[in-house]
């Protein structure tokens, strides 16, 4: 508290102190008249316009203002800095010496330097917000395409079911369509943030049988393993509530088991959407179906009269989501992205993760396996995070899990948990901090698509555990990966998640390096000059997403920068980038 009384006494009187010293003499101040008080006034006129003259309520006539932060300070040291100005004045006026008063000048001009920085940051953190709204606004999501009169989507009849595209622990995926309503079918396609998706852009090799099929099956449908949930429409909802967490508006709006589902779980976030995020579309229970494939893939989970030993029950919960040509890990299986590009994928988890984090939620299960792509006209992967069965989104504690026993679902694939996560010790006042853990999933990822294996994954020497593992054991990245993201991968992989940056100034980071080159290589970079080249970069994006046969990746990418801009962690960002480069990334 002393020092916040220093430091509001030393601004008001450093700003008093800048206007005596600078201004013209004249009527108006009280001390500077040239004509003789007159008779009447003798000394008690003098002392009370002595008195007038070094008031607080001068100030306040002159029009001087403090930062709205220090208000607070005004009332409590008003009179200590009316009396010490009326002695200044006075030692200004002939009592002091040229050296007290250039002392009193210099300590004035500071505090006053102290202001124009203050101001400074004010008008850099008001032009964030105005970018920021402006993005934002452009990148809200088109009304659901299949929110239509002619269709609802809530019945599986209504779908034309394919091949299967995948299993995992608790659901198949399998491509669908809606042969009853031919003319949804061209809006289906559009679905999703990128144009120029079409036979083409489907990668080659292990999804070749795919290709001539894709464009006929724009969707997915993900039918979930019902073991122990019961048939009942609300049990089903309750027991795989998670998995609704990304759910658009009206997914969850034709069947009268979703509406009891909403009223009983208030405490169950709901995800905003983002482009870098899955959107299930429709959400609804129904009986189970010998599906292609199902007695040959998942006997054990299907219902008695399906299979004679099987363990499932006769109804489950589907999800209808935008069918996807490829998952991360099979994009990286075809192809090995340059290292521009590889930067840029890496960026889009960060962008997403960000999301989830702002919202209150913990994806848990990140590994490239839940990580869908698709690529745009000019061949350019973008990413979506999908598989949110083990999500934690609880709005009642919300990233803070309460760690009380073993018993607590800490999340999916071990493997790629967190130092804090994978260490923690349950207790009665043991609590696991999630926000940072996805950034590190991140940041085991990348090593994937920077075309290196997965330490977390490898064999033999090369296999780290996030238990134990030691900073100096990570592998080098290869030379070819900018500097800036590999300093970045190795900070995203700290144990110590204080010391890890969050996923906002780690995509940041990215942004910056990528397209921030010039204004990080000037040796004194201001606010003012930051918040120029922000204001070249929207102009120029605006006017790239006007070009929509050249609207890419790349465009999309300034745009969620632009949306979710913030004076403060962009500094933060910045300062790093500055660190890193002042101390180079050592071998090792």
């Amino acid at each position: 508290m002393a020092v916040r009384q220093a430091l509001g006494r030393g601004l008001q009187l450093g700003r008093a102190l800048l206007l005596r010293f600078t201004a013209k003499p004249g009527p108006a101040y009280g001390w500077g008249r040239t004509e003789r008080p007159g008779p009447a006034a003798g000394r008690g006129g003098r002392e009370r316009r002595g008195r007038t003259a070094g008031s607080g309520a001068e100030p306040r006539r002159l029009g001087l203002r403090l930062p709205d932060r220090y208000r607070f300070f005004r009332q409590s040291v008003a009179g200590l800095a009316a009396r010490v100005q009326r002695q200044l004045v006075l030692r200004a006026r002939g009592g002091a010496g040229p050296c007290g008063r250039a002392v009193f000048l210099a300590f004035g001009l500071g505090l006053g330097l102290i202001e124009e920085k203050q101001a400074e940051s004010r008008r850099a953190a008001s032009a964030c917000q105005e970018i920021q709204a402006i993005f934002t606004q452009k990148n809200k999501q088109l009304p659901d395409p299949l929110d239509c009169r002619h269709w609802q989507g809530f019945r599986l009849e209504e779908y034309l079911i394919g091949q299967s595209i995948g299993k995992g622990c608790s659901a198949a995926v399998y491509e669908a369509a809606m042969p009853s309503v031919p003319q949804n079918l061209e809006v289906a396609k559009s679905i999703g943030l990128l144009t120029g998706r079409g036979q083409d852009s489907i990668p080659q090799g292990e999804n070749e049988a795919r290709a001539p099929q894709a464009s006929a099956f724009p969707f997915a449908i993900k039918m979930m393993w019902n073991i122990s949930a019961g048939s009942s429409s609300e049990a089903i909802f309750n027991a795989m509530s998670q998995e609704l967490v990304p759910a658009s508006r009206v997914a969850l709006a034709g069947e009268y088991g979703a509406v009891t589902y909403r009223k009983s779980k208030g405490s169950l976030k709901q995800l905003v959407p983002h482009p870098n995020i899955i959107r299930v579309l429709r959400a609804f229970t129904s009986s189970v179906p010998l599906l292609p494939g199902a007695l040959a893939d998942y006997p054990d989970v299907l219902p008695p009269h399906l299979h004679p030993t099987g363990l499932g029950h006769g109804r489950t919960l589907f999800l209808v989501m935008k069918n996807y040509p490829c998952t991360l890990r099979q994009y990286l299986h075809m192809k090995t992205p340059s290292p521009h590009l590889a930067t840029m994928m890496t960026l889009q988890l960060l962008e997403g993760v960000d999301h989830l984090v702002q919202q209150g939620i913990a994806h848990r299960d990140l590994k490239s396996d839940n990580i869908l792509v698709e690529l745009d006209a000019d061949g350019c992967p973008w990413l979506v995070i999908t598989d949110f069965g083990c999500c934690l989104a609880d709005e009642s504690i919300g990233l803070q899990l309460p760690f009380t026993s073993w018993y607590v679902d800490l999340g999916g694939n071990s493997c790629l948990m967190a130092p804090e996560v994978s260490t923690a010790c349950p207790g009665p006042r043991s609590v696991i901090d999630y926000s940072k853990a996805d950034a590190w999933a991140v940041g085991a990822i990348a090593y994937e698509i920077f075309g290196l294996s997965n330490p977390f994954y490898g064999q033999g020497t090369t296999h780290l555990e996030s238990r134990g593992y030691q900073e100096a054991q990570l592998p080098t990245l290869p030379d070819s990966v900018p500097s800036d993201a590999r300093q970045l991968v190795r900070s995203l992989l700290q144990r110590e998640a204080s010391k890890r940056p969050s996923a906002r100034v780690a995509a940041n980071v990215l942004h910056l390096s990528l397209w921030g080159e010039h204004i990080l290589a000037l040796k004194n970079l201001k606010l003012d000059k930051m918040i120029g080249w922000l204001l070249q970069q929207s102009a120029a994006t605006l006017l790239a997403d006007r070009l929509t046969h050249k609207s890419c990746v790349e465009t999309k990418m300034k745009m969620l920068f632009l949306a979710n801009l913030e004076c403060e962690t962009l500094c933060q960002a910045a300062l790093l980038l500055y660190s890193w480069r002042a101390t180079p990334l050592c071998k090792h």
